[in-house]
């Protein structure tokens, strides 16, 4: 039990397991969403589309949060007004502009050798390092993140499942999926300094793609992601003390463990269900009639 629970007598793991879980808890709320509206690939380009803002906060001393933050709204705005097109995709216009931002970040960053620490901070994450101003912005951006889901919940189910009935909902489609665009904006600005932009999709999509697996409900999803995000955090920093590895690396890692591990579990169990239907369903005969078992659907 000692193993257990010696690391976190440290402070500065208590105030990074205090942080991991917090941002745990903004990327379950974002993730769910992510992973039900499929927009993966938008938010690893939100993260890296960051570079610019961070690179230039850095080159004139100014925060880095809010240099994060000027160049992820840049990029929601981007993303916004070039998927309005109809000749272009949505991805296309995501494609350009997660390289054309990640270009000009990278090109910012290779003018001064001074950038190569902060560089792999923000690639990386700084767990270890959270202060308590940073547990204060975690906590806020909770706040944030929790009342635009509770808001706009309601739009963004419409949205998730059918756009078109959420406009004929008077849903205002347009406008929930700039707030959706702003949730996930504010989980990887606030995400990015604790597990670094490369690992934030640790926590942003592995918790609720495992919990979305077998719960039947929205608000299920985000809660069995928040716990499983809060665990993966406890176990990256217990296991990153003892072995000496990364701790967002391992905290990250952690996480799409446990969705490997759901998803298999979760391909045994339909396996074993699919076999027990049809042996119950064979005919006198011995042929067995194939009959789908009945699903649950999502609930909000």
């Amino acid at each position: 039990m000692e193993a257990l629970f010696d690391p976190f007598g440290v402070v500065f793991v208590q105030r990074a397991l205090w942080g991991g879980i917090l941002v745990s808890l903004i990327c379950a709320i974002a993730g769910t969403w992510v992973v039900l509206r499929g927009m993966a690939f938008l938010g690893d380009a939100m993260s890296h589309g960051m570079l610019p803002g961070v690179a230039l906060a850095s080159l004139f001393g100014q925060s880095l949060f809010l240099g994060a933050a000027l160049a992820a709204a840049a990029m929601a705005v981007g993303v916004t007004a070039l998927g309005r097109s109809s000749r272009l995709s949505q991805d296309t216009g995501i494609g350009l502009l997660f390289v054309g931002m990640l270009s000009v970040g990278v090109i910012i960053v290779s003018h001064s050798a001074s950038f190569a620490v902060d560089l792999t901070a923000f690639l990386f994450g700084d767990v270890l390092g959270v202060r308590e101003r940073d547990l204060v912005h975690l906590g806020i951006a909770l706040a944030v993140a929790a009342a635009t889901a509770f808001a706009g919940h309601r739009a963004f189910v419409a949205l998730a499942f059918d756009s078109r009935k959420a406009h004929t909902l008077g849903l205002a489609p347009r406008l929930a999926h700039g707030a959706l665009l702003g949730l996930v904006t504010l989980a990887v600005v606030a995400s990015f300094h604790v597990v670094g932009t490369l690992l934030v999709f640790g926590l942003l999509i592995a918790p609720p793609a495992a919990v979305a697996l077998w719960a039947r409900s929205i608000p299920m999803i985000m809660a069995g992601a928040a716990v499983l995000g809060s665990a993966s955090t406890f176990l990256g920093l217990l296991v990153s003390w003892h072995w000496e590895t990364a701790a967002g690396a391992t905290i990250a890692a952690v996480a799409v463990g446990f969705f490997f591990v759901s998803a298999i579990a979760a391909a045994l169990t339909s396996h074993s269900t699919r076999r027990d239907g049809v042996e119950s369903t064979g005919d006198t005969a011995g042929t067995p009639h194939r009959t789908p078992l009945p699903e649950r659907p999502l609930t909000s």
